[in-house]
């Protein structure tokens, strides 16, 4: 007689199909899958594959043109411009160090419900069956090594009855227990509620250390992003200085082929478009290694596109004064903040050890019951029941000085913190007023740089002429050149400066951050 038995069911097999080794994961099969075992002619298993539908395929298709990186990744349109603020949100948004931050800062303020769950009701369940065995001989228990320490029932011999079997057999029954426990904290003095005061502030804490990882990026961004400024700046500056360059050495060709230059005239431009060229190579990989520095200063690095900065170099009037801006430094300073409640976490802390002198009270509610069930028996015994509830006090009178050593220690704690603070305070009145002055130092070197540009041009300009008309000679026009080109780039220099000191004023302030609420 033959035997069938059929089995249907779905599969799903991944980049895999019956006759092809591999499959893009667009073609990933849905099959269904019928198999049947044969009995007479030994046991045979055999196997049919319905193609109903690529399941990955229908995916493809609804999403239209198959799998295609989502926005996230691409936070900037490749070829677009991007102004410094985009750079400072993108970052903001992206950069794994303020993730880590944020993260840190959520599980500080988990913290704060753990300390809140001590002050409520702690609720306890237990239950237990186990399975045992006594032993008839001579009601003895038999606990074997090393188990010889655990507490046991005597055991009777149930099977005994009125004969008073000595033989050596086992009867099995089984022993359960089921209760609860219920504790609630009443009333201490600080020890619970210091603790939820510790982890608020802790919880505080950690918020303004996130909010100076954004302060720390932002300045990060501003200062990489003002350095790519300053790079392509410095680019135009070499590329006309290579063609103003290229122009002097067709002038000398053309003189000394004319008999009216000698050619030296040829050898000396040739060498300064050659040094021109090099700064101008110079010049171009500092643009490329000042991209990746923001790439990097973003959080993209290998996900940022090519883009244009839409900014430029520029400066104006500055209106702040320095007792402005440390007043401000002292109201907006995340890490003035942070250690602020750092010092209040430890203040709590000092007020648990001091309530470790004092008693504690809290009440409690228990229930048990428990019972046996004989051997060859369906039901358990009678269960023994028991219950209790009360209230509990609790007084340490002497650990040793342990107390006393706690809270000093956390005393001691506070005093560093408070002085760490002091420090930051020094700190930051340092960091405020060498940004500040640097920051009124570019506007002079800016002043500076202005006249010195403006003076080397009519320079270039009358030598230019002069060596036309043959009053002077190559070592002249070239020099002027040179001074040019230098004064130009003191003068992108100078920009840099200014932008530079602006956002270490910024920063040294934390007058930064508000870009976050524009």
């Amino acid at each position: 007689m033959t035997r069938w038995r059929v089995r249907a069911g779905w599969e799903f097999r991944f980049g895999r199909f019956p006759g092809f080794n591999r499959l893009p994961w667009f073609l990933s099969t849905t099959t269904l899958t019928i198999r049947w075992r044969e009995s007479i002619m030994g046991r045979r298993r055999t196997k049919v594959w319905l193609w109903v539908l690529p399941l990955g395929f229908l995916m493809f298709l609804a999403n239209g043109n198959g799998p295609a990186a989502t926005v996230d990744e691409y936070p900037i349109t490749p070829g677009a411009e991007l102004t410094l603020k985009q750079a400072i949100l993108i970052a903001l948004k992206y950069h794994p160090r303020r993730k880590q931050r944020i993260y840190e800062a959520s599980a500080q303020r988990e913290k704060i419900g753990e300390a809140r769950a001590l002050v409520g009701p702690q609720l306890h369940g237990v239950a237990e069956e186990i399975g045992a065995t006594d032993n008839p001989v001579g009601d003895t228990q038999y606990i074997a090594y090393p188990f010889y320490n655990m507490p046991a029932i005597h055991s009777t011999n149930f099977s005994r009855g009125t004969q008073n079997h000595t033989g050596n057999q086992f009867d099995w029954y089984n022993n359960f227990l089921a209760g609860y426990s219920l504790d609630q904290f009443l009333f201490d003095f600080g020890r619970h509620r210091g603790f939820v005061k510790q982890r608020e502030f802790e919880a505080q804490a950690a918020d303004y250390r996130q909010r100076l990882t954004d302060l720390n990026l932002i300045f990060e961004v501003s200062r990489r992003y003002f350095a790519l400024l300053r790079a392509k700046q410095m680019v135009r500056v070499y590329e006309k200085a290579v063609e103003q360059r290229r122009i002097h050495l067709h002038e000398a060709q053309v003189k000394a082929a004319a008999k009216l230059r000698p050619d030296v005239d040829i050898y000396v431009t040739e060498a300064e478009v050659q040094r021109a060229e090099l700064r101008l190579v110079d010049a171009r990989y500092a643009v490329a290694d000042a991209k990746v520095a923001l790439d990097n200063a973003m959080g993209l690095s290998d996900l940022a596109p090519s883009y244009e900065p839409a900014d430029i170099l520029t400066y104006g009037k500055i209106t702040d004064t320095m007792r402005g801006l440390l007043q401000l430094a002292y109201r907006t300073r995340p890490d003035i903040k942070m250690f602020q409640a750092l010092v209040e976490a430890m203040g709590a802390q000092v007020v648990q050890y001091r309530s470790d002198y004092f008693p504690s009270a809290g009440a409690f509610s228990e229930a048990t019951t428990m019972g046996t069930s004989l051997a060859g028996s369906p039901s358990f015994s009678q269960p023994a029941n028991n219950w209790a509830l009360g209230m509990v006090v609790h007084w340490p009178i002497f650990n040793s000085f342990l107390t006393t050593h706690q809270l000093q220690a956390a005393k001691l704690s506070q005093k560093a913190i408070e002085y760490a603070l002091a420090d930051l305070n020094q700190r930051v009145i340092f960091q405020v007023k060498t940004a500040f002055l640097d920051w009124q130092a570019s506007i002079e070197r800016i002043y500076r740089a202005e006249k010195a540009l403006a003076a080397s041009r009519v320079e270039l300009e009358l030598v230019e002429k002069r060596y036309e008309a043959g009053l002077t000679n190559i070592v002249f026009l070239e020099d002027a050149e040179r001074h040019y080109t230098d004064d130009d780039a003191r003068y992108a220099d100078s920009l840099y400066d200014f932008s530079y000191a602006k956002a270490e004023v910024d920063h040294a302030t934390g007058r930064a951050l508000q870009i976050e609420g524009q």
